[in-house]
């Protein structure tokens, strides 16, 4: 198999990683009924929440052990963590095996959370080195599967499993510890040829990607929106996500067309980084060593992860990110108990909703650097977080209105924002601080969920307990269980923004060079 057909097999391996890895996006879904099984309260299933989110403070050992070991043992390493913790969670609390403790739920959940970070590393790092100059790209068209995780685990529930919730319950942890452990098994065997340099000619793969991307997006929504058979629906969403194969075997079927000689010129381009050819539209950058390099892929600098504490920079992109995505991925965390106090009972499709509008978030970003990156009007990474954490402080502030409307559209529009802020994220620790510690120094900078979901969640529990005194088994319904806390959340958003444009203004001159 060549290297450009190979490139892009990888490439399809990774959106099919990304649409099974995010495991935690399915929790609000069962959250309320894992809180009736362990006869815990609010504060507690805060804490669960959070614990899945604290896996993330290790999540740079996976960037570490990236570096010596082959990426197929860490994306298996990702799989097993997850097994492991949603396994005997299952076993647990489904199956009675154990005694349900409540300190052995929480380390399973880290343990669980944690898993995501072995896999997203895997992910990011093949899409990064196989798409060098088209790495936003290729990170976000990958990255926006990992939305639909809710939305593909929900519609597999609903096929197989029966509407009681705690049938839904077991379901979701079984899919939780399967699904991700065979898919890492599976698409072991193509990552570990991941290191392939960058593409000579990704113009044509790119719009065929975009184009069953989108569809498959559009696909999502809807099908969270209208009622449908459910086994219809995940027909359907099985076989877009087989459809970018036609990609990989389309370069394989032209270059059986051609002759050998045409194959290798047009083909096998190879990337070093003693001598750099890396097409951008029609032109191509040479150079010598790794400031060509940085000057090719579009790097501020290459900085280590010992020094990035020492970069203002990092802080007020840490700070950005804790306040913004951070406080999205926590909405998501509280959307069942939110939804249930305002008297909305369709948990699942609010789900299905946000997962697909993240979906759509994580795209748009590609979507806007493939088509206009070359514009001088093209924002930079920093300054389109600026506008996104705007719009999802105003998406807050709507949900302070008392309507069905105001939460389905408040949630589409967090689910977006949320969505667009992540997949700029990815791109923007690599343009600040390079690609050759990429690994490590974004798992550090997404450290910070696990502090904002314990800080944030805290609150959230702390008010809705206030405002159920006068409810029944410590349940709490009505508007003012999260007034307070959208509030704030919404504060926070907007300092956000004006974080993120600060670091706009201070990498101003660099993100004008990196057009000219």
């Amino acid at each position: 198999m060549s290297p450009s057909v190979l490139r892009w097999l990888c490439l399809v391996a990774v959106i099919w990683l990304q649409s099974i890895n995010g495991t935690n996006l399915s929790f609000p879904a069962y959250s309320s009924q894992l809180k009736q099984s362990l006869s815990i309260s609010q504060i507690k299933l805060n804490y669960l929440a959070f614990a899945s989110d604290a896996g993330k403070l290790l999540g740079f050992i996976s960037g570490i052990a990236a570096v010596p070991l082959p990426l197929r043992l860490v994306l298996i390493a990702g799989g097993s963590l997850g097994f492991a913790g949603y396994g005997l969670q299952y076993l647990i609390i489904v199956k009675k095996m154990f005694s349900p403790s409540f300190p052995a739920i929480w380390v399973l959940s880290f343990l669980a959370g944690n898993s995501i970070c072995w896999i997203n590393t895997t992910c990011y790092t093949v899409a990064i080195n196989n798409f060098p100059a088209n790495r936003q790209v290729a990170v976000g068209i990958t990255a926006s599967y990992q939305g639909l995780s809710g939305k593909i685990y929900t519609d597999i529930v609903n096929a197989f499993f029966s509407a009681s919730p705690s049938d839904s319950t077991a379901g979701y942890l079984v899919l939780n510890a399967l699904v991700p452990l065979i898919v890492c098994g599976v698409t072991a065997f193509v990552i570990a040829d991941a290191e392939l340099g960058a593409s000579s000619d990704a113009k044509i793969g790119f719009v065929v990607m975009f184009i069953v991307t989108t569809a498959t997006g559009v696909y999502a929504v809807v099908t969270s929106l209208v009622p449908a058979p459910e086994i219809l629906v995940l027909t359907g969403i099985v076989l877009l996500l087989l459809a970018p194969l036609a990609i990989p075997l389309g370069f394989q079927l032209e270059e059986i067309m051609f002759t050998r000689k045409n194959h290798q010129k047009v083909h096998d381009e190879e990337f070093s980084p003693r001598s750099v050819r890396v097409r951008v539209g029609e032109e191509t950058v040479k150079g010598e060593g790794e400031e060509a390099f940085c000057n090719a892929v579009g790097v501020k600098e290459e900085i280590k992860w010992t020094e990035l504490w020492k970069k203002i920079d990092f802080w007020i992109y840490f700070s950005v990110y804790l306040c913004g995505p951070t406080v999205g991925l926590v909405f998501l965390n509280n959307l069942g108990q939110i939804a249930e106090s305002r008297g909305c009972t369709a948990t699942a499709s609010l789900v299905a909703l946000s997962s697909s509008s993240g979906f759509f978030g994580r795209l748009l970003p590609s979507l806007l650097e493939y088509f206009f990156s070359r514009s001088k009007h093209m924002p930079s990474s920093p300054a389109s977080m600026a506008v996104s954490l705007a719009f999802m402080a105003s998406a807050f502030f709507v949900l302070l209105v008392e309507s069905d409307m105001a939460l389905y559209a408040s949630t589409a529009a967090i689910g977006v924002s949320t969505g667009v802020v992540t997949s700029l994220a990815v791109t923007t620790t690599a343009e600040l601080f390079g690609t050759k510690n990429f690994g490590v120094n974004h798992n550090i900078v997404v450290a910070n969920i696990p502090l904002g979901s314990f800080a944030f969640g805290w609150l959230a529990a702390n008010v809705y307990r206030e405002g159920a005194s006068g409810g029944s088994d410590g349940e709490c319904e009505g508007m003012h269980c999260f007034e307070t806390t959208l509030f704030v959340w919404a504060l926070l958003c907007s300092l956000a923004a004006v974080l993120a444009a600060v670091l706009h203004g201070r990498n101003r001159r660099f993100y004008s060079l990196d057009k000219s």
